[in-house]
């Protein structure tokens, strides 16, 4: 090396390759605008207009998707603070499982707002303590703004599921949302416990068939699997089923052992010893009741024959989760060894049938109480069925949600319109330095109606103005209706949002923002491995 420069000041307390950043340019805005970046991805896929987004990931699959938790979770974002924005879209995924994309894009918007109030010489911890006020004054005008009556609903009446539902599959499903919003209630409603508040997302299934249309998707009370018969019996009605967790096999002893084996009489002994205990297994399946084996491994050529000769039908689940999945439906449980006819679960009819030149095997129970449902969606190509599949994701978890709280408010943009008025209210009332704070938060509410115009090729200023117009004149539930391109009241239209999904995605969002806003020095180690990565061809960050 020869001689290099001495390090000094910070520099010289760590290891030399440490990068440090500090101070309001270097750290705060470098970690805004990161943020914003961000926020400007998903932001143009927010509402039922929003534009699709093509993110290829690292394994080479490509996603086609508008949905801003797929999107943000395959892009590897790298920079710090942008990861809080993510792990902010993460946590509404998993709390709520829609809204992420409002979360983002309005964490965006209010940093934006930051770094103005930051360049006109605002100190953050002014604009944190704004931002804070700002936020637990939304929450309670927030609460105002639920519609009447909406706390206590039916959550096994379709049309008042669907009418809350609407809005979040069609934010993902633009115009479809008529043909899938009745298939998910069903579906959800086919699986709600007595007890609605211990619904299980994973109780409704989709399963992804190509071919045919959107208009073909059904929904199936029980489960479909992906694959066929093993024997040549390709359907039963009203039968027991016996599950073996194991493999159907010649091969069920436990332990290892040698033989050794003297001469031919014995050679022949030994292989009729074990066709004898393999159908002596079949046998007993088969008379304990069974007409159905389930099998969580491979099924042996030995015990296949057997089976068909006792007129069993054969199945075979590989995944463990599908088997569990499997003896839900079935109320089966799942064996080792002898069955026990106790342990037998139950089917309506089993059968393998043909859908757009897969052949599927199609488990259903009809009876009541039931705890799996499936939905099964058409769609002319992968990327249409992966996206057809997060939207009802989204219908589902808006049903989990709407059975812990079914409280609405008004969709369609009217809420963010009518917090962003009554903020910019409380905000003239405040003295000293967090006003301002508080009216740019107020500010970054008009981001969800610019967006959902923008998106829908409308004029954002006309609407956003005639939209405040309407509401100071006491009309607080008006929203934009985007099929007309004019302002409406959502009432009419039937737009509504559930108030846990807004809650959670406001707060989530001020939350992130604060925590981007508190940082002010960043100190990054230096990678492990040494230099290696600037000298390699093709820049240095492809790592992570």
């Amino acid at each position: 090396m020869g001689f290099s420069m001495q390090p000094y000041g910070i520099q010289s307390m760590l290891k030399e390759g440490h990068k440090h950043m500090s101070g309001l340019d270097e750290a705060v805005l470098k970690n805004i605008d990161a943020c914003k970046q961000l926020s400007t991805i998903t932001r143009t896929s927010l509402g039922p207009n929003g534009m699709n987004k093509m993110v290829i990931n690292h394994l080479d699959k490509l996603f086609v998707t508008n949905d801003a938790a797929t999107i943000v979770n395959e892009l590897e974002v790298q920079h710090p603070a942008a990861k809080l924005l993510v792990l902010a879209g993460k946590a509404q995924q998993e709390e709520i499982g829609d809204g992420a994309n409002l979360t983002i894009s309005f964490a965006g918007e209010i940093l934006q707002g930051a770094e103005e109030l930051i360049r006109m010489g605002l100190h953050p911890s002014e604009i944190i303590s704004g931002y804070t006020k700002a936020i637990n004054k939304t929450i309670e005008v927030l609460e105002e703004l639920v519609e009447e009556g909406s706390e206590n609903m039916d959550v096994r009446n379709t049309e008042e599921v669907i009418y809350r539902m609407k809005a979040a599959v069609a934010s993902k499903q633009f115009g479809q949302e008529e043909i899938l919003c009745p298939l998910i209630a069903d579906a959800c409603i086919q699986v709600c416990p007595k007890n609605p508040a211990n619904f299980n997302v994973d109780n409704v299934r989709v399963a992804k068939l190509l071919g045919g249309g959107l208009h073909n998707s059904t929904i199936v009370r029980g489960m479909v699997l992906k694959s066929d018969a093993v024997g040549s019996i390709k359907n039963m009605e009203k039968a027991k089923v016996a599950v073996f967790a194991g493999g159907v096999d010649t091969s069920a002893t436990e332990t290892k052992g040698t033989v050794l084996i003297h001469n031919a009489e014995q050679l022949e002994n030994y292989a009729k010893t074990e066709e004898a205990k393999v159908e002596g297994l079949i046998k007993a399946v088969a008379e304990s009741g069974a007409e159905v084996i389930v099998s969580g491994a491979a099924v042996g050529e030995m015990a296949l024959h057997f089976c068909e000769r006792y007129k069993l039908m054969v199945l075979k689940i590989s995944s463990k989760f599908e088997l569990r999945r499997f003896c839900r439906t079935t109320g089966a449980v799942a064996m080792l060894c002898q069955p026990n006819p106790d342990d037998l679960g139950y089917v309506d009819s089993v059968s393998v049938e043909e859908i757009g030149g897969a052949r599927v095997t199609i488990v259903r129970n009809e009876g009541g109480g039931n705890s799996v449902s499936t939905v099964v969606l058409r769609g002319s190509t992968d990327s249409i069925l992966d996206d057809l599949e997060r939207a009802v994701d989204d219908g589902v978890n808006t049903y989990k949600a709407m059975c812990r709280d079914s409280r609405i408010v008004p969709g369609a943009a009217a809420t963010e319109i009518e917090l962003a008025r009554r903020l910019k209210e409380f905000s003239f009332k405040e003295t000293g330095l967090d006003q301002y704070a508080i009216a740019k938060f107020a500010e970054s509410f008009e981001m969800v109606p610019k967006t959902l115009a923008e998106n829908a090729g409308l004029n954002a200023m006309e609407i956003i103005s005639s939209l405040y117009a309407e509401h100071a004149s006491g009309k607080t539930k008006v929203g934009i209706d985007l099929e007309n391109g004019v302002c409406a009241d959502i009432s009419t239209m039937n737009v509504w949002d559930l108030y846990v999904t807004k809650f959670f995605a406001l707060k989530y969002a001020a939350d992130a923002a604060c925590t981007v806003l508190r940082v002010d020095q960043i100190i990054m180690a230096k990678p492990a491995g040494g230099p290696r990565r600037d000298q390699q061809p093709g820049g240095g960050m492809d790592e992570d």
